[in-house]
């Protein structure tokens, strides 16, 4: 199903081709050193479920700061669609680590399958399901999604199981509306347009897209952690940084200076302004005008934390979410504490 995904490959620090050239993830460095003159420089792989979506902007604004060649290591960002195939490279062992929802961790977590998120910098979902305009006079909240076709970036992504909660906390199940994998950005706002989809979830700036051009309006909205509880009853930590579990035991050093890297990114998203940290992305980034990325960026900034630490009830509220309204996981068993991490985070410089 993700074969025929785009995939991107961007480099921070050089060494593009020996980054892609490593035989396997296991030739990253496990050598730290006090500061970092003394860093071993290291090659690592890192894909991301969507690089110029703004949920998961720390990524490419951490490469555009310089703070990734700052801990010495020459990442290799992969642009993949959606965070479902992100997880899949991950457990194959194809790349060190990816970005992507912490409901990934968890589910396959029940199935034996270890990877653990290493840095949470997402703790709301950045995420809205927004209704083609010509059909919001007839659906008006969640259980008016009820037999639609629902937009979703994948099956199985997180932007469908939150879609799944919605339904579910209006009474129906999954089985109860159709649901369509059609990405994100352009290919989003064309399944809006021709009517293969009533309604969807997308992220920013495809949202402020749709709401400037008419196209369509929100319907929930996720873009804020109080607007998030409000829907889902509780804190739904998204994007982060995961790894499997015996890579980050086994290469601790590179976790802590991958983890540095990142809550360097957020304290400085935290002390500059939506237009500041829009000069510093690359102007492709800059989907349909600056103006507008600036405008989509604005109605979010509140989704992104800024020390990489999960919040406290955020696990229980992601497993409860995923036992309750996704039929593949009624009943799972999770261990929670394999599924992520602050150690990295507490020690943070």
């Amino acid at each position: 199903m993700h074969g025929s995904r785009r995939r991107a490959f961007v480099a921070a620090g050089g060494a593009v081709a020996v980054a892609i050239a490593l035989a396997a993830c296991g030739g990253t460095s496990n050598n730290a050193g006090g500061g970092t003159a003394a860093i071993t420089p290291v090659d690592l792989k890192l894909m991301v479920g969507g690089l110029n979506k703004q949920i998961y902007l720390p990524n490419m604004l951490a490469k555009q700061l310089g703070y990734f060649d700052e801990q010495k290591i020459n990442v290799t960002l992969i642009d993949e669609g959606s965070g479902q195939g992100t997880e899949d490279e991950v457990v194959a062992g194809n790349v060190d680590a990816g970005s992507g929802a912490y409901s990934h961790p968890v589910e396959l977590n029940a199935k034996g399958k270890k990877i653990e998120t290493i840095c949470q910098f997402g703790i709301a979902p950045g995420e809205a399901e927004m209704v083609a305009s010509k059909k919001a006079d007839s659906i008006k909240t969640a259980a008016d999604l009820k037999g639609k076709n629902l937009g979703v970036t994948d099956i199985g992504s997180g932007t469908h199981t939150i879609t799944l909660a919605l339904l579910g906390k209006a009474g129906f199940k999954g089985s109860d509306a159709h649901f369509v994998a059609v990405g994100a950005g352009n290919t989003f706002i064309a399944a809006i347009k021709n009517n293969t989809i009533d309604a969807g979830m997308t992220t920013e700036p495809t949202i402020t897209r749709l709401l400037q051009s008419g196209d369509a309006k929100v319907l929930i909205d996720l873009r804020t952690p109080e607007s998030t509880r409000a829907a889902l009853g509780g804190d739904y930590p998204f994007i982060g940084i995961f790894a499997k579990n015996d890579w980050v035991n086994s290469h601790k050093d590179v976790a802590q200076r991958l983890v540095n890297v990142y809550v360097k990114t957020l304290k400085w998203m935290k002390a500059h302004t939506a237009e500041e940290i829009a000069a510093k992305m690359p102007n492709d980034y800059l989907v349909p005008s600056k103006d507008l990325y600036v405008a989509a960026l604005k109605n979010q900034l509140a989704i992104f934390g800024t020390d990489c630490k999960m919040p406290s009830a955020g696990p229980q509220t992601v497993l409860s979410i995923l036992q309750n309204y996704v039929s593949s996981d009624h009943g799972i068993t999770v261990n929670l504490s394999e599924t992520y991490t602050n150690d990295f985070a507490n020690k943070a410089s």
